[in-house]
């Protein structure tokens, strides 16, 4: 029996989660995971603010180790391991939950595991299955979130090999700029997920992006909206040549426009993630696609994500929804796992803002 406690604190939310493994990770209890958001905090700035992130950071840390301790009810010095996550994400933040997990181990003369935050989502989709597998299985990873949308080719534990990546925005990035520009505010992708239900995906023809690379590119699309929307509602300004260019100003688009152009633009993201994972996983012989990341949330691109593999007959699993965003479970359940492959740290070990996972 092995207990884990992990900090996660890459960005703007603070985590603490103890976890708890027997007989291997076929059999896991989760004694207590706790998060605290900072989205009232950076909604105002329409995204995350470095400075105000690791002030937060500093602030909910304590106390959430507290109540997590309280409510696992156990004690610190019963924890066989302290995790936390070392990249990548945000210095000043990654820096907090580090320090935590390092002064643990060193206070109860405990191991310290330094996470990937990254491999806490790959390994997401594999937390508290139904079939409880043992082993993890190879797989195609998509990892979609707002820094970060890339496809993993998952051999075993610690053996990812890097398929394709975004090379400007990622996905998660592309939902926050649209919502801003249509002035729905921030977190966009939420916001926009609610206004695409009522909306017709066929109106716009918007662009979906190097369909033919194992890369992605999301840039391209944002500046698509950017320039439908005063041809939209109409409003140009011309040019000493006569030329008609889009305004500069806020455009307000009726309810039944904004839902359509949010439901075009949600699907011209969804077809090129659900495509190129499933291009993938035929192109490397695996039989099962994973998703992960806050952007996985959304339902809509998980529905046609498992019925595209359901069509050419790939096996397909998702993380649950409340391991999507950033938490402290997933990096406990990643640092159970190294930990039980005899993986250590040392407490010398520095963050890494730009760590990568393959």
């Amino acid at each position: 029996m092995e207990t884990i406690l992990a900090l996660e604190t890459s960005c703007d939310e603070t985590a603490v989660a103890i976890l708890r493994g027997h007989n291997g990770h076929s059999s896991l209890e989760l004694l207590a995971s706790e998060v605290a958001s900072q989205i009232a905090e950076h909604e105002k700035y329409g995204g995350i603010v470095p400075e105000i992130a690791s002030r937060n950071h500093l602030l909910h840390a304590p106390r959430l180790l507290d109540r997590t301790v309280r409510a696992a009810k156990v004690n610190l010095s019963e924890v066989d391991a302290f995790a936390a996550t070392s990249g990548p994400g945000l210095a000043s933040s990654l820096m907090i939950g580090a320090s935590i997990a390092k002064g643990l181990a060193i206070g109860f003369g405990k191991p310290y595991l330094a996470i990937n935050h990254l491999e806490g989502h790959l390994l997401s989709p594999f937390f508290g299955g139904a079939d409880r597998d043992a082993q993890i299985k190879p797989n195609v990873s998509l990892i979609v979130s707002g820094g970060h949308t890339m496809l993993i080719r998952v051999h075993a534990l610690s053996d990812y090999h890097l398929i394709g990546r975004t090379v400007d925005d990622a996905a998660g990035e592309a939902f926050d700029k649209v919502a801003k520009l249509l002035g729905l505010g921030y977190p966009g992708g939420p916001k926009i997920e609610r206004r695409a239900r009522d909306g017709d995906m066929r109106r716009f023809d918007l662009p979906r992006s190097m369909l033919d690379s194992e890369n992605f590119s999301f840039s391209g699309l944002k500046t698509a909206v950017r320039y439908l929307l005063p041809k939209i509602v109409g409003r140009f300004y011309e040019t000493p040549a006569e030329q008609r260019r889009p305004t500069q100003t806020p455009d307000k688009l009726d309810k039944r426009a904004l839902n359509d152009l949010c439901a075009s633009f949600q699907q011209a993201i969804i077809d090129v993630l659900v495509r190129k994972s499933i291009a993938a996983a035929q192109k490397y012989g695996v039989q099962l696609v994973t998703v992960s990341g806050g952007v996985s949330c959304n339902q809509e691109l998980r529905r046609q994500l498992r019925e595209g593999c359901g069509r050419e007959g790939f096996e397909f699993r998702s993380a649950e929804p409340w391991l999507c965003t950033d938490n402290a479970a997933m990096i406990a359940y990643a640092a159970l796992l190294r930990w039980q492959a005899g993986f250590k740290s040392r407490l010398t070990d520095e963050i890494d803002p730009n760590l990568k996972v393959a």
